[in-house]
């Protein structure tokens, strides 16, 4: 059976099962699942008490005696999905032929996150059992990747810690994102998570809903919601400030500007058009080295009122940070903001999680071997500084001295309907993650073009 059929048999197997925030049956079957497949199919050795965690941790060893030891981390929560406008039941899963893009496996979670899961775990054993696995394997998949890793964070925040040392830390995707050159990051954002609130009180609003009519002379929690994030960030992107891009960032920067499609960027992003001007590298170094603060949700209380003056409003909101500021900090500029415009009265900045962003060297292991690994299988890696998205990689940093994302292939859809992963994007997945193990079991490995198989 081949590598791909093999992956395809797992997530068959895995899609049906709902692996959803809040669901109190699918997250520990799914991650019963995986500790079943790692002790008996891999061989591997479960560490006690990471399963006690809410939802489960699956957490298990290889120990082969080899010089590196590497982690491989994933996720096996999906996102939510409602099956009107799919081509199949999401949470079914099955195969269809995708105009432009070929054979394909539709179905909930196979582009984010339970198709590299399958992917890596095939990889791995494919590679023990030919004999050619030539480090130690450490496997820490969660179930709460979609909404947070607080029960990850936490685990590995413990003294001592359950898991490491380690070599690195890989995060297998696939990264041929809207099918384009591969990506390499050096870090990720930090966020922040929340809800921004005004409420009728002692500052002016009702205390509950009243007729619109009063608007001359009752204060609005909307209009005041208004105000207190025009105060906070200002223009249509939400931007509260910057950190300055170091000498090594500047120079990753500048060489993948040299490659970088900025319109190709736009059509990934189902945009139109940039909110900032500038050149490519300008535009790069905005996006990343700027915080932000997302709005996704605006909502009143009563939610549907007509002609009436709520008496509540709020904005949810993501903040995200670079590397090197601290989601302390900027909440605090936040509420600065808000104090010296005379908005503070009202305003509640209400904090449901938060995490700082991370970064490690370009020479740090399992880089060079990524790169070399893409190269080989016939593709130029883009590599970015770090990520403009968040991944909880600073829990990682007291296991290894490097956290990647990693891995050819093309999915998409993530989140949305008919997501996918193309078959071929999964066949050259799985060659990119067993060569990448290959290379750090085996450092002199040469550059040799296809390789990797």
């Amino acid at each position: 059976m081949t590598a791909v059929a093999e992956t395809l048999d797992l997530l068959r197997a895995w899609t049906p099962i709902r692996s959803v925030a809040g669901d109190r049956d699918g997250l520990p079957r799914m991650a019963a699942a995986l500790s079943d497949w790692l002790v008996h199919e891999l061989g591997a050795t479960l560490v006690p008490g990471a399963a006690a965690a809410d939802p489960p941790i699956v957490h298990a060893r290889l120990d082969l005696g080899a010089p590196r030891t590497v982690v491989l981390y994933n996720m096996y929560d999906v996102m939510p999905a409602d099956p009107a406008g799919w081509s199949v039941d999401p949470f079914t899963g099955g195969e269809a032929e995708l105009p432009g893009l070929g054979p394909a496996f539709l179905g909930r979670g196979t582009e984010n996150n339970k198709g590299p899961l399958a992917g890596m775990l095939v990889a791995a054993r494919r590679l023990l059992q030919a004999g050619r696995l030539g480090v130690n394997l450490e496997i820490l998949v969660e179930g709460q990747e979609e909404s947070g890793s607080g029960a990850l964070r936490r685990y590995l925040a413990t003294d001592p810690c359950p898991a490491g040392p380690a070599d690195a830390v890989l995060f297998p995707s696939l990264c041929e994102y809207g099918g384009g050159p591969p990506r390499i990051y050096l870090g990720f954002k930090g966020i922040a998570t929340g809800e921004i609130r005004v409420e009728g009180g002692a500052w002016g609003g009702p205390a509950a809903a009243i007729h619109s009519s009063n608007a001359p002379w009752i204060a609005n929690p909307a209009w005041r919601l208004v105000s207190a994030l025009a105060a906070i960030a200002g223009g249509d992107t939400g931007t509260i400030g910057e950190v300055a891009l170091d000498t090594e960032a500047q120079a990753i920067t500048a060489r993948l500007a040299e490659r970088f499609d900025p319109e190709a960027e736009l059509r990934f992003r189902l945009s139109r058009r940039y909110a900032i001007d500038g050149t490519a590298e300008e535009r790069l170094a905005a996006v990343l080295a700027t915080a932000s603060l997302n709005l996704s949700t605006l909502r009143t209380d009563p939610p549907d009122g007509k002609a009436v003056t709520p008496h509540a409003a709020a904005a949810g909101f993501e903040l995200r940070l670079p590397p090197g500021l601290a989601p302390d900090a900027a909440l605090d500029d936040i509420r600065g903001r808000l104090r010296r415009t005379g908005l503070s009265d009202g305003v509640a900045i209400d904090l449901a999680d938060a995490y700082p962003g991370c970064r490690f060297p370009e020479a740090a292991i399992g880089v060079a071997e990524l790169a070399g690994t893409y190269r080989n299988l016939g593709a130029e890696p883009q590599i970015w500084p770090w990520a403009i998205g968040s991944a909880p990689g600073y829990a990682f940093a007291r296991i290894a001295p490097a956290f990647l994302i990693g891995g050819l292939g093309h999915g998409g859809n993530a989140h949305s309907i008919d997501e996918f992963v193309t078959l071929d994007g999964l066949s050259r997945f799985l060659r990119s993650i067993e060569g990448w193990l290959l290379r750090l079991g085996a450092p002199s490995l040469p550059d040799t073009p296809g390789r990797e198989t």
